[in-house]
């Protein structure tokens, strides 16, 4: 029996625990990967099924946690009751350069803290004066957002009116952000309702702020990096890199940006998209619009990190082009050190992958230069579009699973018996207490950076903690008593 032959074998085993229209659904998206394939063929983007554990986000964690909450130096106003605000305070590790609380604000949680009688009345107007009071406290902010919680789509706030009135009353940009949990099927509706507030908000005043003599002098090598959140650190070593090969970055947007990046990104001569997943709506816009290109790069591991390097050094002239090779050979002695340390450690590893964004597919071939092999990946919140590029990372008889439940998860990491499991913190404890090993894969389980060359090193030493621990001997793989 051939490896894709047993794995579909085994997906079938696992869906039998469900009852027969469950099972039907589910079966849709699941799927192994065959060789050749330019898709890996699984539903995606579809409402979980009723009473199956799924480890999605809402709407409300996609536009106020990854897109808008990383710009460090506005308000984001968490607009409903205290919990959402709360449980998404600090959530993720987006570092920041500044003084917290007088010019970023990246940490802080600020919520108009829903009451009954603001359900029942309205929260405009405590809207209205939380807005004030974020002024009188903190008067050196670059603006406001406003991410609206699931009772204010209910109530039907009128977030937009008091965003215009405190808008001219501050004269900063206060921004409704319309991401009420209850929308869409995930977190990644929240992306693109934050993207289009950018568009219909920020970029037509920016236009015609443009228009004014601002003193911008634009150069062939001016270029944004888009849907970087710099989780742990991570926007900063692949900035330095596009800096090394000659590249200007006039916007980070989001991880480590400001408003005014925001604004300043339709200057750009290309956008360079990290998370397609998130911002792939904003640099659509901008290219119809401005005429901006835009092209994903993947900086996980130095085989992948060379070849975005090239491609992107081939959009531009012969100097950023040697300037590209020139880097990557700088770098390379250190990178096949760290291989010669870690891989030793880690060859013939096996891995599953569950996470959000780009990561089920971006980071595989850090693996792979590391002689580990992933035998499974899939993502919380994908479209189609993120199967069919994932086809081009995956091997014959990877498993793939969209929006896998806890139950398939367990099971197929029971079967497979993995040697590192790369997920979410919702998985972490479970997969522990099953003596397996994990990383927390969506903020570099409180390390990082893991972008770019310096952040391989840290990606290889990680992974070699993770696996290599003594701790493993002293547990007990429960299915196996």
């Amino acid at each position: 029996m051939s490896i894709v032959e047993r794995n579909q074998e085994l997906i079938k085993e696992v869906l039998e625990a469900y009852p027969e229209k469950a099972e039907k659904r589910r079966s849709k998206h699941l799927n192994v990967q065959e060789e050749g394939k330019s898709d890996c063929d699984v539903k995606s983007n579809k409402k979980s099924v009723p009473g199956v554990m799924t480890t999605r986000g809402c709407s409300f964690a996609g536009a106020k946690g990854v897109v808008w909450g990383p710009v460090k130096d506005m308000i984001h106003l968490s607009h409903g009751p205290v919990g959402c605000g709360y449980y998404s305070w600090a959530g993720r590790r987006n570092y920041y350069t500044g003084t917290t609380g007088v010019d970023t604000f990246g940490t802080m949680q600020f919520t108009s803290d829903f009451q009954e009688k603001d359900i029942v009345f309205g929260g405009d107007k405590k809207l209205d004066k939380l807005i004030d009071e974020v002024e009188t406290l903190f008067p050196l902010n670059n603006g406001t957002t406003i991410e609206s919680e699931c009772p204010v789509g209910l109530i039907g706030d009128d977030i937009e009116g008091v965003a215009r009135k405190k808008g001219k009353e501050t004269g900063k940009p206060v921004i409704p952000v319309r991401c009420e949990g209850f929308r869409g099927v995930s977190q990644s509706l929240g992306h693109h309702i934050a993207n289009d507030t950018v568009r219909d908000w920020v970029f037509p005043k920016a236009d015609e702020y443009r228009k004014t003599e601002d003193g911008f002098e634009s150069t062939p090598y001016d270029v944004n990096i888009i849907g970087d959140y710099n989780i742990g650190g991570d926007g900063w070593p692949s900035r330095l890199l596009l800096e090394a090969i000659g590249l200007r970055v006039i916007s980070q947007f989001s991880g480590d940006g400001t408003f005014n990046e925001v604004t300043m990104a339709p200057l750009a001569k290309m956008n360079l998209i990290h998370c397609y997943r998130s911002m792939n709506y904003i640099c659509r816009h901008m290219e119809e619009t401005y005429g901006i290109p835009w092209m994903e790069y993947n900086l996980f591991g130095p085989t992948q990190i060379a070849k975005s390097l090239r491609n992107i050094a081939a959009q531009f002239d012969e100097t950023i082009q040697e300037n590209a090779e020139r880097v990557i050979a700088q770098y390379q002695a250190d990178m096949d050190a760290v291989i010669a340390e870690y891989r030793p450690r880690l060859e013939g590893k096996t891995v599953m992958i569950m996470v959000g964004g780009l990561r089920p597919r971006h980071i595989i071939p850090a693996f792979e230069d590391l002689g580990m092999d992933v035998i499974g990946t899939g993502y919380e919140f994908g479209h189609n579009d993120d199967y069919k590029r994932t086809a081009d990372y995956v091997k014959d008889g990877t498993i793939i699973y969209d929006d896998v439940s806890g139950h398939e998860f367990e099971e197929f990491a029971k079967k497979l018996n993995p040697d590192l499991i790369a997920a979410g913190i919702k998985e972490k404890y479970v997969f522990q207490k099953m003596a397996l090993p994990f990383r927390q894969m969506h903020s570099w389980d409180y390390s990082g950076p893991y972008h770019a060359y310096h952040g391989f090193a840290v990606f290889a030493r990680d992974m070699d903690l993770a696996i290599n621990n003594p701790t493993w001997s002293l547990i007990e793989n429960p299915w196996k008593n």
